[in-house]
């Protein structure tokens, strides 16, 4: 079984990390930096009425993002309608289209299906009603004028290159029993995250150092909806890694396991530890978000990493939008080519995600104030 050395682990992903930021655009970079720091967006100088839809509360995340965009709204000046759609589609097109109907001249959308809301969107256009997609790109319809999200296929790509250096794949170790997973087949990101990791991952797949001892390895990327988890549900992925371990690792114990996000990974380390694995023989597991509970998991070995997605950047970028937007101004992007959502490429801004292991939790999520120290057992 896999025991890490923490300082290998540490120096590798520095490296990891330097790399991944020289594939960002410079612009990406500067554009981020500028974000936290609060940019040169003008005041709002004009109505401002905004609706936000979010997909659920039942992740913390977005709890996080949509208060967190309320409050900075608010003290900007704007009227703010925050709804949350329970994972429910119909009632998520039901809330946007109250939202038009009661003046809204912004919509701030997380969607839950990004293929469904065609209709509701065109209604939102006929009001003269701006769209900005918010973190999960609205497909099939040219009426969304912006997407704000993370550099979504790196996610992925920092998932599989911390499993190639943790495991030394490039120099040839293996084999080992790996398992992976997918997001949820509606979500238009999940596509994209698995794209970046099983870019990296596959050849290793193909060569024989990792061995997926279920099967439920997909032919190709866009295979991934087979492996996805619908909903991103902690339980549901609980259940999957259930059936894998009892099904094929009676004899045999997994190295590891790609989890796109945090929920997912939550919902896999139970399984694995009801199924008697310890930090000292634990797989490596990927995740992604920071979220409380993935953390305290890292902590306490349970998890190897998530990637790290600072919302409040995500925040301040959709509120210097909205800004620029009332102001009579295009907003800022840094990406014209690569989310084309079926109907027309949307004009992004993409923010630059990071890796945090154990190592690094104090540092950048304790120290930077994304977590409080007891929000983890710290």
């Amino acid at each position: 079984m896999i025991k890490m050395n923490k300082l290998a682990i540490a120096a590798g992903l520095s490296a990891m990390a330097l790399s991944m930021a020289a594939c960002s655009s410079d612009a990406a970079s500067e554009d981020t930096s500028a974000a936290a720091g609060g940019g040169d967006a003008p005041a709002v100088s004009g109505d401002c009425n905004v609706g936000i839809a979010m997909p659920t509360r039942s992740l913390e995340r977005w709890i996080n993002d949509g208060e967190g965009l309320q409050a900075r709204l608010e003290a900007d000046g704007c009227t703010v309608d925050l709804q949350y759609a329970d994972n429910e589609t119909d009632q998520q097109i039901s809330q946007i289209q109250n939202m038009v109907a009661n003046g809204v001249n912004i919509l701030v959308i997380a969607s839950i299906d990004g293929t469904t809301l065609g209709p509701v969107l065109e209604q939102a256009a006929a009001s003269d009603v701006k769209v900005i997609a918010y973190d999960r790109l609205i497909n099939d319809t040219p009426n969304v004028d912006y997407y704000a999200t993370f550099d979504n296929e790196s996610v992925g790509t920092l998932q599989g290159e911390y499993i190639v250096d943790t495991l030394g794949l490039a120099d040839g170790a293996g084999p080992f029993n790996f398992e992976p997973f997918a997001g949820s087949p509606d979500d238009n990101n999940a596509r994209y995250f698995f794209k970046g990791a099983w870019d990296v991952l596959s050849p290793y797949v193909e060569s024989g150092q990792l061995v997926v001892q279920s099967g439920k390895a997909p032919a190709t990327v866009d295979d991934w909806q087979s492996i996805g988890i619908l909903g991103w549900g902690s339980d549901d992925a609980q259940a999957e890694m259930d059936n894998r371990l009892s099904s094929f690792y009676t004899d045999q114990k997994v190295d590891v396991v790609l989890s796109p996000n945090d929920s997912l990974a939550v919902g896999i380390a139970q399984s694995l530890v009801n199924a008697g694995y310890t930090a000292d023989d634990f797989p490596v597991l990927t995740g992604q978000d920071g979220d409380k509970a993935a953390v305290t998991n890292i902590l306490a070995g349970n998890q190897s990493m998530t990637v790290w997605k600072d919302t409040r950047l995500l925040g301040e970028r959709v509120e210097m939008m909205i800004k620029s937007i009332i102001a009579g101004e295009e907003p800022e992007v840094n990406d014209t080519t690569t989310y084309d959502n079926g109907v027309k490429v949307v004009p992004s801004y993409l923010i630059t995600p990071e890796v945090v292991t154990a190592d690094t939790v104090q540092s950048k999520l304790i120290d930077s104030g994304f977590l409080k120290p007891e929000d983890v057992g710290l």
